[in-house]
């Protein structure tokens, strides 16, 4: 029994939308002032074109099940690929809480703020995210026609409020002026500082994810031309949302006053109360919530694959290469991910703030997340020649000097992030504690990795004996 193949091309680029626009990073961003909406630009050239452009080459060479885990085996040996592929699924697992967070946190604003207060509860953050996780993986499990139709409606209902959001500070500025000064020396981040170097880091974070949708490539009509076409359209999409919503945040509401987890909701409808609008929050945060469920189910569905992809290569248990006999979908890696998400939020929301908890896991998140992506990086440096020599695949522009600078910065890039995410934000209480949970948690995983590689070989050469 195999997957069934329904993605097309539309899919692909509501999907990418759904999994990589994250609104909370707007908040942040805004936040922080607008010399962040030059840190977008750079963001963008020193890590998205690459991430794009490596996952682009890579992708179209080999379009099959399983996208950086093949790839990386492919280049460097399964041992490297086991760890690749462990280390990305890790990183989903750190990831689902803050997802699930910040989705329960726009849900309170479908009230408008007669429940904002709820936003620092851990009663309720906890709650409602795992309410949340069961939805997702229930429409997962039952098959991507009715699944995908989750990721479809996320990555629609992320337009939508960026669009309001960008009108309203166009009210805004119209009828007030702009609720944060903007003087041109403002537009200038200061790299002497370290303050903005580490959220430069989580900027390019807020970038990452366009090799998700290539781990699904056996599931895809025409992979190898519909995975490019999707990479495009997204992309550029997905930068223009982030760098407008930003400066018309800053429009609508003083930057120091912007929540950095409800930031847009929050803004919406206080700007939408001060200028005439009241009505205009809960329907934006109605479809805020739509988003990051689509978000979560985005990847639910991509990261289990890799289970999935263990399982047929018996590095796991090979109860994860079961596929629904009806659903035609991996349930049994769907569960284990949920089970194991509910596990991480519940931990998440015990012995701190949300707050705290929230920074904490986004920290830990961007160590375990970039360091697949380091080896995506090398990897597509060094299947270059491959590359060239396949039909139909696509090639770095510029050769081999191009992949070279290209896939090098972008290693850089994520390198300097994975270095900076170690270093906890001034305002932390404990740091010391603070670097000691982000470490342990993120690299750990790493030593993991190879534990679980070692005895899953050992495993595979006993059965070959046998």
């Amino acid at each position: 029994m195999t997957l069934a193949k329904t993605l097309r091309t539309f899919d692909l680029v509501l999907f990418n939308v759904a999994a990589i626009v994250g609104l909370r990073w707007v908040a942040l961003t805004a936040h922080s002032g607008p010399s962040s909406l030059v840190l977008w630009v750079l963001a963008a050239v020193a890590f998205f074109i690459p991430q794009g452009l490596a996952v682009m080459t890579l992708s179209s060479a080999m379009p099959k099940e399983g996208g950086l885990y093949v790839w990386v085996s492919e280049a460097f040996g399964e041992r490297h690929g086991f760890l690749a592929g462990w280390l990305y699924w890790s990183s989903n697992i750190l990831y689902f809480p803050t997802l699930t967070l910040s989705t329960v946190v726009f849900a309170l604003y479908i009230f408008n703020l007669r429940f904002a207060a709820l936003e620092n509860s851990a009663a309720y953050t906890a709650g409602a995210s795992l309410l949340l996780l069961i939805v997702a993986l229930w429409l997962n499990i039952i098959g991507m026609k009715s699944g995908r139709w989750v990721q479809n409606l996320g990555g629609l209902a992320q337009w939508v409020p960026a669009i309001v959001a960008v009108a309203v500070g166009v009210i805004a500025l119209v009828e007030t002026g702009s609720a944060t000064p903007m003087p041109a020396a403002s537009f200038a981040p200061s790299f002497a500082k370290l303050d903005t170097v580490i959220f430069f880091s989580q900027m390019c974070f807020a970038f990452a994810g366009l090799e998700l949708a290539p781990i699904m490539a056996g599931e895809i009509i025409d992979a190898r031309r519909a995975i490019p076409r999707a990479l495009m359209i997204s992309g550029l999409t997905i930068a223009a949302i982030y760098v407008l919503s930003t400066l018309a945040l800053m429009w609508a509401v003083p930057s120091p006053k912007i929540s950095i987890i409800g930031g847009i909701n929050q803004s919406i409808a206080q700007a939408g109360i001060a200028h005439g609008l009241p009505w205009l929050g809960p329907p934006v945060a109605l479809l805020m919530t739509v988003a990051g469920l689509g978000g979560l189910g985005a990847w639910l569905i991509g990261s289990a694959r890799l289970l999935f992809v263990g399982g047929l290569d018996r590095y796991l248990p090979p109860v994860f290469a079961r596929i629904h006999p009806r659903w035609h979908t991996p349930y049994v890696a769907l569960l284990v991910q949920g089970g194991l998400a509910a596990v991480f939020i519940l931990a998440a929301t015990m012995g701190s703030s949300v707050h705290s908890a929230y920074l904490m896991l986004a920290d830990a998140t961007l160590i375990v997340y970039f360091l697949p992506y380091l080896y995506m990086f090398a990897a597509a440096i060094a299947m270059r020649r491959r590359i060239a020599q396949t039909q139909g695949a696509l090639t770095m522009p510029g050769g081999a000097l191009g992949s070279w600078l290209v896939n090098g910065i972008g290693a850089l890039t994520t390198l300097t992030a994975i270095v900076l995410a170690l270093i906890p934000p001034p305002d932390t209480h404990d740091r010391t504690a603070f670097f000691v949970r982000v470490f342990v948690g993120s690299f750990g995983f790493l030593i993991a990795g190879l534990i679980f590689y070692a005895l899953a070989a050992r495993r595979r050469a006993q059965t070959s004996v046998a």
